[in-house]
């Protein structure tokens, strides 16, 4: 692969004048770094004698491990959690120990729920270019789809969201529309009609009381 690596090397050579025209031979730039970084892990592919299709696998691999993301399913064995908090009256918390983002509470009861904290990411429907994390959405998909072990987590699932303000005093938003996920299943991206409103309410533990459309749209209209 020694024309793809000649190839390579001239692709950042190009990105590194393109980033910093008047760098010096010996000047540190972030940008430069961070090409030559991907051009020495490049080189270490090259070099290692890969087919395009070993390639291929290889990358995806890396791409796992740079998203923090396990290699293969992981399991619900003991030497896999950390305890987090322990709750004598509610749930322990533990954290997984090969994911991060991973967390799983055993109830007084013997209930276990998991919960991926990267599992779900939030889009604004009206500006699909601003993603977010929210609780109260991570916790309406996990009812609907519950993380069941062995566990193998892929892309993060969109859901299409809007929210907005009626009263100034609540902060940036206190209504909340959730209305569909998009979920990559076998390579199928598949939508998930959801159709849940809430406003915001001091008096539940959440923080949020579910409304129906209708006084949904009213609060639109009327805010």
């Amino acid at each position: 692969m020694g024309g793809m690596l000649d190839w390579a090397r001239r692709e950042v050579e190009i990105a590194c004048k393109k980033e910093n025209p008047n760098r010096k031979s010996d000047e540190y730039d972030y940008g430069c770094a961070c090409y030559e970084s991907a051009l020495k892990a490049f080189k270490s592919l090259c070099e290692d004698g890969h087919s395009g299709f070993s390639i291929k696998m290889t990358q995806a691999i890396l791409n796992r491990l740079l998203d923090g993301q396990p290699l293969t399913p992981i399991e619900d064995a003991d030497d896999v959690w950390t305890l987090c908090t322990d709750s004598k009256d509610d749930s322990d918390v533990y954290q997984c120990n090969r994911m991060r983002s991973l967390f799983k509470n055993v109830y007084s009861d013997g209930t276990v729920k998991y919960n991926d904290v990267d599992r779900i990411r939030c889009v604004d429907i009206n500006n699909p270019n601003s993603t977010y994390s929210f609780g109260l959405v991570t916790k309406i998909f996990d009812e609907m789809f519950p993380i069941a072990m062995p566990y193998m987590p892929g892309k993060s699932i969109k859901v299409y969201c809007e929210d907005f303000l009626t009263d100034e005093k609540n902060g940036d938003f206190d209504t909340v529309g959730v209305f569909y996920a998009l979920k990559t299943e076998n390579g199928e991206q598949k939508k998930i009609e959801i159709n849940r409103f809430f406003k915001e309410s001091k008096y539940y533990e959440t923080g949020w009381i579910e409304i129906t459309r209708r006084e949904y749209s009213e609060r639109k209209h009327n805010r």
